[in-house]
């Protein structure tokens, strides 16, 4: 599995990486969270799936 964050849709609210920072982390630059580019490890699909519910923008996919 893999997570995606949409940058568009992103507005930098800092939950998915308080969820679950191995897999989320946000970006120097403009503030918006980013996904790490490998495959989710398998014991973290758990809370990476919980921090994209979390996202108030839905502007996490995780699949």
């Amino acid at each position: 599995m893999k997570a995606i964050v949409d940058q568009e849709a992103c507005i930098g609210c800092g939950l998915c990486p308080n969820i679950c920072p191995e897999v989320y982390e946000m970006t120097d630059d403009d503030e918006k969270a980013i996904a790490i580019d490998e495959e989710i490890p398998e014991d973290k699909v758990d809370s990476a799936k919980e921090a994209a519910d979390a996202c108030p923008t839905d502007a996490i996919k995780v699949s």
